[in-house]
């Protein structure tokens, strides 16, 4: 566990940027500490900050993306738009609008927080764990995505009925965030409708 302020290295001794920092939290969702992004993710991954964002077009029309098989979890599975970490002390509509232009090149906006309270724990077929505290947000944008090869290996627009097609179909093609998050976001009754200007 390392303090914001202080310098790290990852596990083969490269220098990791203090900025690029996870907030640890306990059970309770208290924070807790912070580590390295890049070594956060292990065989025992503390819990931890996140959060997933979902984003509507013009159409109503809802963002997947396939992660970049270069990626440490699930590489190459199909997602939701985008994911990502908070940095300790960073205001997180900051870090959607952060990520979302890192990632697909998107400016987003309209940003609502749905599911508030959403937490997971996944153990990818490496062994790999994602344990994260990650409430899921949705955003709308006049934009088309422009993806980062680092992070994204293909992005596709759907209805959602496509998407649910796809849930009921192939779960073992999307990530295991996708499958519990969907009926939540169904529950909350977010559609498109919900998604225009307020």
């Amino acid at each position: 566990m390392e303090g914001p302020s202080e310098a790290t290295t990852d596990e083969a001794g490269a220098a990791v940027l203090d900025e690029d920092l996870v907030v640890l939290v306990d059970d309770d969702g208290t924070p807790c500490g912070t580590a390295p992004r890049a070594t956060v993710h292990t065989r025992d991954t503390p819990l931890h900050l996140a959060f997933s964002c979902y984003v509507r077009d013009e159409q109503g029309r809802l963002l997947l993306t396939r992660r970049a098989v270069t990626k440490r979890t699930w590489p190459g599975v199909w997602t939701n738009s985008f994911c990502g970490h908070q940095r300790p002390g960073e205001d997180l509509g900051d870090t959607i609008r952060r990520y979302a232009g890192h990632e697909l090149g998107l400016e987003v906006v309209d940003l609502q927080q749905v599911v508030p309270d959403f937490r997971y724990r996944a153990v990818d077929a490496g062994g790999l764990v994602e344990n994260e505290l990650c409430p899921v947000w949705t955003a709308r944008t006049t934009g088309q995505p422009d993806p980062n090869p680092d992070e994204v290996a293909e992005s596709r627009w759907v209805t959602d009925e496509e998407l649910r097609a796809a849930v009921d179909a192939a779960p073992w093609a999307l990530s295991p965030w996708l499958l519990l998050q969907v009926p939540l976001l169904e529950a909350a009754h977010w559609s498109p409708a919900q998604a225009g200007p307020r």
